[in-house]
């Protein structure tokens, strides 16, 4: 059989880009080279426990919100998404000090001003400029507005200088962007539209997921095969082959042939490149483009059973800082950690203690790259030792600032970027995709398109990461077989 839409990788972004050709009556094929489905969003459990890889939380999920939108759209909404404190989704504790995040432009604005009353109205001009940025996010859908409007300008803007113009107070810069370990913090490159459409997005609002993000990717397979469609787990492309300038089939690792009129990558676009062998249409310049392209870093994760009934559920996230620049977690440094994540699993049996919690910090692709070649669970014992150690300075670290964690974990399990590559086939396991560069714009942001005419990419790499940036990326992706005008008339734009 051949498919009209081939898809490599059941991520997010080629789950959605396949519920979207479904929809629109083209037969669909996903491949998935794991056995779990989700990429980041997949989950694993352990004992009983459910546990994230990748996925911790959402914003602008209100009813109306850009993300219920587009869920609405995937046929999401049904999920058990539960709201986060809405006058505390997230506490970033700086300097010793506790901060308050809260939902909605007003709110937000009275929760820090409590802590930096001189700088209300700057706080003011913040949210404003950050509202544009979200109340305009579907923009991107009108190409007349590209070239015009923020998707195209703020993304040529440093998001450091932004801080820097629109606060006098240091320790507000830092504390601002101080929940901003679901993006890269880097001056020298974080693109102002990044950090301003990411960060809009949870202060609108706020939730969680009960029982993992697993359950995103589940429903949109389900979908895909309830509409005609096929998700084939197992299934590792090993190659594109190219006949007459177009991609003929991918070749699996059992030598099977899927044969497609049009195929569409959520892997890597370096990965993508490596499964097209031969080409006549991709030259060696564009090649190396690509591959030359830096990629963000990588976090490792210690996911931690919890004892029974010795660490209270929190309905919100706590990131937790040991540096005076909040900017510099993400340099590399592996030697001590200066940041830290801890995320707050929904108990699945609705108890008021948590069952499970995850502590994320950045990690170097260095950190690993030791290691690389080496399979799953044979790594040795340097590399096991050095995980290890690493989650007890992550369980010190945070019990610095939460004390009651120590005696409260139980069992502790870990990633790195090297699990990341592994599992999900990011390039040097990078957590956000390619790096970004508002100096660079043009190189750094890239389109679904390439060389290849029926090849597409889609994925966090191209446009925006987390997950309303890929659902977002998803449409574009799409746009290329369905049509933009369908995109639009299907969000009702």
């Amino acid at each position: 059989m051949k498919y009209d839409v081939v898809i490599i990788g059941a991520g997010l972004g080629g789950l959605e880009c396949g519920y979207i050709c479904a929809k629109h009556g083209k037969s669909v094929c996903v491949l998935e080279q794991g056995i779990t489905l989700g990429g980041s969003l997949q989950v694993f459990k352990r004992k009983g426990h459910t546990f994230d890889t990748g996925y911790h939380y959402i914003g602008a999920y209100d009813n109306g919100q850009s993300l219920h939108r587009l869920f609405d759209y995937f046929n999401l909404t049904h999920l058990p998404f539960q709201k986060m404190d809405s006058d505390y989704f997230d506490e970033v504790v700086y300097k010793g000090k506790s901060y308050r995040f809260a939902n909605g432009y007003d709110n937000f604005v009275d929760a820090l001003a409590e802590e930096f009353p001189h700088q209300r109205q700057n706080l003011k001009n913040y949210v404003d400029f950050l509202s544009k940025v979200g109340d305009n996010i579907f923009n991107q859908f009108s190409p007349k507005d590209l070239d015009s409007f923020y998707t195209a300008s703020l993304f040529g803007q440093s998001a450091y200088d932004f801080l820097k113009e629109t606060f006098t107070d240091e320790d507000l810069i830092n504390v601002v962007s101080g929940t901003s370990l679901k993006l890269e913090l880097k001056k020298e490159t974080l693109p102002l539209y990044t950090f301003a459409q990411i960060n809009d997005s949870f202060i609108r609002s706020a939730y969680r997921l009960k029982g993992g993000g697993g359950q995103i990717a589940d429903s949109l397979a389900a979908d895909i095969e309830k509409m005609g469609g096929m998700v084939k787990k197992n299934s590792k492309v090993e190659e594109l082959v190219e006949v007459d300038g177009r991609i003929a089939y991918a070749r699996l690792s059992n030598g099977e042939e899927i044969q497609g009129e049009t195929f569409i990558s959520s892997a890597h676009p370096a990965a993508t490149l490596d499964l097209v062998k031969e080409s006549s249409k991709i030259r060696k310049i564009y090649r190396n483009r690509i591959t030359r392209l830096q990629n963000t870093t990588g976090m490792f994760t210690a996911n931690i059973k919890l004892k029974k009934d010795t660490l209270p559920y929190l309905n919100r996230n706590q990131y937790f800082y040991d540096t005076d620049d909040v900017w510099n977690v993400c340099d590399g440094d592996d030697s001590q950690i200066k940041g830290a994540l801890m995320s707050y699993q929904v108990p699945e049996n609705g108890d008021e203690y948590a069952e499970n919690v995850d502590i994320i910090i950045p990690m170097s692709w260095a950190a690993v790259e030791q290691w690389d070649g080496t399979k799953v669970m044979q790594r040795g014992e340097e590399y096991n030792a050095m995980k290890n150690k690493k989650a007890e300075e992550c369980v010190d670290f945070v019990s610095k600032y939460v004390p009651q964690l120590k005696n409260a974990v139980d069992t502790i399990y870990t990633s790195t970027p090297l699990t990341y590559k592994d599992y999900v086939s990011t390039v040097e396991g990078s957590a956000y995709g390619i790096r970004k560069d508002y100096n660079n714009v043009m190189q750094t942001l890239l389109t679904p398109r390439t060389p290849i005419e029926n090849l597409l990419l889609t994925g966090q790499s191209l446009n925006l990461h987390g997950i309303l940036g890929v659902s977002m990326t998803s449409l574009f992706t799409t746009a290329e077989i369905v049509g933009m005008d369908t995109v639009k008339e299907d969000l009702k734009l």
